[in-house]
């Protein structure tokens, strides 16, 4: 199959991170290389990109696409590795910038053996790292009730998780659902028709793939660690594609952008110096033309921060 991605919001994503020649940048998602690509002919011929991906198929597609440029190094990761990852390359400081374009591609959904799309045939998997040894099928036939229940809510924001993962768990005492299908059909028997824009297993699909990837704690832990790493004036740009990762960013952003932490009662304030100063306020919208011509671009967000200490 061939590699088909949109780089979401590319101009405005590479915009962000004021790319210079001779600087270090980082993209944390190489995905089809169309952000990398941007950010290449800025900082060319002696700016320095590391771009991370886990995704096999991803990265075959970008280094074609990207066979042509010698300042940049593509590493098969997850950008949750970062840290030891640069540190082994003799990295100590990311200069310019990092770029994260968070979730899922165009291709991985469409992929059917990949297992994200309801629509499509596919054993469960949901796995963006192909290596990685838990899948789907784990968390749809080995999850307790109580925990399908709680990852279809926060992760999904999913009104009827209970009869879902009630459903779930009677199903696979017969038999153990296999296929994505399978999982579509069952929610759809097992909640009350509802007039919506959306399937009904939109939400929990969504969940399940968060909960097998570790999308949320993934993104918490390694904005909070890339802090670290990152110099005097360099960026840090952000994609999002749903509420619960815009929320995450912006509460990182927030916090480490705050002069003081201290408690109400507290008379002198102990907090460090802030690490961040948030370059917008709100998010950055695709925009019009950009959603006519790829409509998933109407979640995303662009949230940007300078490192100021």
């Amino acid at each position: 199959m061939e590699f088909k991605h949109y780089t979401v919001m590319k101009n405005e994503a590479v915009d962000a991170l004021e790319c210079r020649d001779g600087l270090v940048y980082v993209d944390c998602t190489l995905g089809g290389g169309g952000h990398s690509e941007l950010i290449l002919q800025r900082i060319s011929p002696n700016g320095k990109l590391i771009a991370f991906d886990v995704d096999d198929d991803a990265i075959a597609a970008a280094s074609e696409r990207l066979k042509n440029y010698n300042n940049l190094t593509i590493v098969k990761n997850s950008y949750t590795n970062i840290k030891p990852v640069l540190h082994s390359l003799g990295i100590n400081k990311i200069t310019g910038g990092v770029l994260f374009d968070l979730g899922a591609s165009y291709h991985q959904f469409n992929k059917a053996e990949r297992g994200f799309s309801f629509s499509k045939e596919a054993p469960l998997d949901m796995r963006f790292n192909q290596d990685a040894d838990f899948s789907a099928y784990d968390v749809v036939n080995g999850y307790s009730e109580e925990d399908l229940v709680r990852i279809f809510s926060e992760y999904g924001e999913e009104r009827f998780s209970k009869r879902i993962a009630k459903a779930i768990v009677e199903q696979r005492h017969r038999k153990k659902l296999e296929t994505t299908t399978e999982l579509a059909e069952l929610i759809i028997k097992s909640t009350p028709h509802v007039k919506s824009s959306i399937h009904p297993a939109t939400r929990v699909f969504q969940a399940i793939r968060i909960e097998v990837n570790q999308e949320l704690q993934n993104v918490k832990n390694t904005l909070n660690n890339v802090l670290d790493l990152l110099d005097v004036g360099a960026i840090i740009s952000v994609i999002s594609f749903h509420s619960l990762e815009d929320r995450i960013v912006k509460q990182v952003f927030k916090y480490h952008s705050q002069r003081c932490h201290c408690a109400k009662n507290q008379m002198i304030c102990t907090c460090p110096p802030p690490k961040l100063e948030l370059v917008n306020k709100k998010p950055i919208m695709a925009s019009e033309k950009e959603i006519s011509e790829n409509p998933p671009s109407r979640s995303a967000k662009l949230r940007i921060a300078r490192c100021i200490n």
